[in-house]
């Protein structure tokens, strides 16, 4: 399917626009490639919930026409997670920063793993705290500047995606805004997945990230993010070294086990059985 193909304004609360994200952020392209998505998997906007936390990521439910839920910082995960108990026949999609999913809201972030509920959550990752000034992110690289870290950051990143597979979620992806059209696949296979899904979307933040790290313009930010990637089937051939300061992208991790609200179910009519045979 062409991008040009898709008519964006049916799913867009088009009142709501210009968005008032910063000129060169990646956010509105990892948007489009969700609406892409959306649009090549032919689902109903009526039956979609698309929920959020905080940050400049969660500002995205306000754009989209479909059901959708802003929450508090943190907390978009367990909000989704009683979504979808209540009504498990909607496809549930979760947008966040990586500071919403995975500082305040890390321990949302592992269990909704843990548990494999059937969601899709986009972690729009671009390595730093971009609503409140700039402060450096459990994803901002080793060495790397912020507001709260003029001299570098000492403390080691988490790795979204392994963070997520070890944590148990059933599909992880990893792309990036410079390669939107690859990364319209990975959240198509993400909605598509019976399950807990992650992808990590990375983006570009030339405000405060880029201004920083001598990355000062959108074409700065992306042509890093084409110069650093390399697929994870030729990362299989590469040595230790080659890979060294390289974000692997792609498929990381597909594998199938029981979904959560399915087995949840089970348990509801077990439940009831024994209340009618006594």
């Amino acid at each position: 399917m062409s991008p040009k193909s898709v008519d964006y304004a049916h799913y867009l609360r088009t009142q709501y626009i210009p968005h008032i994200w910063c000129p060169g952020c990646g956010h509105g392209i990892i948007l489009k490639s969700v609406l892409r998505a959306v649009e090549r998997l032919g689902l109903d906007k009526n039956k979609i919930a698309f929920v959020s936390g905080i940050g400049c990521s969660s500002r995205a439910v306000g754009y989209v026409d479909f059901n959708t839920l802003h929450t508090t910082h943190g907390r978009a995960l367990a909000f989704a997670t009683g979504v979808k108990i209540a009504r498990p026949d909607l496809h549930v999609i979760v947008v966040s920063g990586d500071g919403d999913a995975l500082a305040i809201g890390g321990n949302h972030f592992i269990h909704a793993c843990r548990r494999n509920i059937d969601m899709t959550l986009i972690v729009f990752n671009n390595y730093i705290y971009g609503m409140t000034g700039g402060q450096y992110s459990p994803t901002t690289p080793e060495g790397s500047f912020a507001s709260t870290a003029p001299y570098g950051s000492v403390e080691p990143p988490f790795d979204v995606c392994k963070l997520a597979t070890a944590a148990g979620a059933t599909y992880v992806a990893r792309g990036t805004a410079y390669s939107a059209a690859q990364l319209d696949k990975y959240v198509e296979k993400g909605i598509q997945n019976t399950g807990f899904s992650v992808i990590e979307a990375l983006s570009q933040c030339p405000t405060y990230y880029g201004r920083k790290n001598k990355l000062r313009t959108a074409v700065d930010n992306l042509k890093w993010q084409k110069d650093v990637v390399v697929s994870a089937a030729k990362a299989k051939d590469m040595t230790p070294e080659q890979l060294a300061g390289k974000i692997q992208v792609g498929e990381l991790h597909h594998c199938t086990r029981p979904e959560y609200i399915q087995t949840y179910q089970t348990i509801i009519q077990r439940a009831k059985d024994a209340a009618l045979a006594e």
